[in-house]
């Protein structure tokens, strides 16, 4: 049912874009061209499309994602360009595209930053550690399974969902053993906890990142998306909980010890995040100036570890005693984290702004916005959002709509940032956090055991949706 209704609502905007338009306004140039009923228009769609068509295939082609989306960016630019150009109009296009990039530069340095930030807590072993106490005590399945979903809800909000998902399922697989019944439930428990979690947070995915960053809803406003992102969470965990085998594992001895330095990085990172948010709300600077000057703060720390290195290996081998945080003292070095962040996913986002940001200044996402918020109403066409979230990438949709930047109250922009968050988990393929899993726990996490469930999952979906226009009421 969800299948059928995504692939409706999809093709419906498709056909929506190929519609007769008249002339595109951009803010961004006064010289404009009528292109979305011209060749250029149709060949842009098409390039978009496949590109995207590429994007989905990613697990059985083994192809980047990343690489058909940059180089359809480049193909739609270069032919949007060529016929202004072609027209005597030589710099409508070039403000245009200047505006995409200032726009993606803000996001990628921010992520790469908040990246670099959780690779660097992954090298100083925290999140080792977390998975180690957990499988030490012993727990049951069923506690298993609430605890990793409570701690993912929690953790995707400062962490993105991606690394809370691949770390809360590395604890399910420690534990879970043959048992592929319950691995199988609680990554299902998992992504939908991490994209709830993720929802009503700024940093907690990249789209609620983009509404914060684009300056439509303040920092604190995300916040009254938590109790509409836990019914999201707690409606299909309560109905799943009662297909987990009541069986208590055997517990497990392994032990593994943070490094020198760890919890004074998960403190640099929360005070990164503050001066992000101090900058935004008090000085009215971009947040990624914040997130750049608390990436300073670990330079200088690493600085710091870097040079004590040494003293701190000569003081261990002359006692053989540190405290506990200490752990295998290591040397740190910042670039290390740097260069393991997700380049293929921030180069993506760059193929993917591009690509939406020539479909909008070609005039397509002004029809595809009169089509939706016009003719549908807010509401449902921001319902429509999340739906379509499960089986194309939140992220081209979310952009779509702050291109489109239909005048909405603040209730329906806290609507559609709550579906667009949460609207990918009832696919496996919706998310990043349900593709990353069905990696990690292949054979045991699928496509198809997930849509067993996705029924269930769209009960939540719909409950947190009703429970958000109560609760938050006062803000449509």
């Amino acid at each position: 049912m969800e299948r059928s209704l995504s692939t409706t609502l999809l093709m419906a905007v498709i056909a929506a874009l190929l519609l007769p338009a008249g002339a595109f306004a951009s803010d961004m140039a006064t010289e404009t061209l009528d292109l979305t009923h011209h060749w250029v228009g149709y060949l842009a769609i098409g390039l978009f499309i496949f590109a995207y068509m590429l994007v989905m295939a990613e697990e059985f082609t083994h192809l980047r994602k990343s690489k058909p989306v940059i180089i359809a960016a480049g193909l739609i630019w270069g032919i949007i360009a060529w016929v202004y150009a072609s027209h005597g109009f030589t710099t409508a296009a070039e403000a245009a595209v200047r505006h995409n990039l200032l726009e993606y530069a803000e996001l990628m340095l921010f992520l790469l930053v908040a990246m670099t930030y959780i690779n660097a807590m992954e090298e100083r072993r925290i999140f080792d550690a977390l998975r180690t106490w957990l499988v030490r005590r012993g727990f049951g399945f069923r506690s298993l399974f609430w605890i990793t979903g409570i701690l993912a809800f929690f953790i995707s909000p400062v962490a993105d969902n991606l690394t809370t998902a691949l770390l809360m399922c590395a604890v399910v697989m420690a534990v879970g053993g043959d048992n592929d019944r319950f691995i199988g439930l609680a990554c299902i428990n998992i992504v939908v906890a991490a994209n709830a979690g993720g929802a009503f947070s700024p940093f907690g995915d990249i789209t609620t990142l983009m509404v914060w960053q684009k300056g439509v809803l303040p920092f604190q406003t995300f916040f009254n998306l938590f109790i509409p992102s836990l019914v999201n969470f707690l409606v299909p965990a309560a109905i799943m909980h009662f297909a987990i085998p009541d069986v208590k594992p055997e517990p497990m001895d392994e032990n593994v010890e943070m490094q020198r330095g760890a919890r004074r990085i998960i403190g640099l990172f929360l005070l990164t995040i503050a001066t992000a948010v101090s900058f935004h709300n008090f000085l009215h600077l971009p947040p990624v100036i914040g997130m750049l000057t608390g990436l300073g703060y670990l330079q200088l720390f690493g600085y710091f570890l870097k040079k004590s290195h040494a003293r701190n290996e000569g003081r261990r081998s002359d006692n053989k005693e540190h405290d506990g945080e200490m752990g295998t003292p290591g040397a740190f070095d910042v670039f290390s984290p740097v260069a393991k962040a997700e380049w293929d996913t921030l180069l993506f986002f760059y193929g993917v702004v591009l690509c939406v940001g020539g479909l909008g200044f070609i005039g397509y996402l002004s029809m595809a916005s009169e089509l939706m918020y016009t003719g549908w109403g807010a509401t449902y066409a921001n319902v429509a959002v999340g739906v379509l979230s499960a089986i194309v990438d939140n992220i081209p949709v979310m952009f779509a709509v702050l291109t489109m930047n239909p005048e909405m109250s603040t209730g329906q922009w806290l609507l559609v940032t709550l579906t667009a968050g949460v609207g990918g988990s009832m696919l496996s393929i919706g998310s990043a956090a349900g593709v990353a899993l069905m990696g990690q726990a292949r054979g045991k996490y699928t496509f198809f055991g997930h849509l067993k469930w996705a029924p269930v999952i769209a009960i939540g979906y719909i409950a947190s949706i009703f429970t958000h226009m109560a609760v938050n009421a006062n803000l449509f």
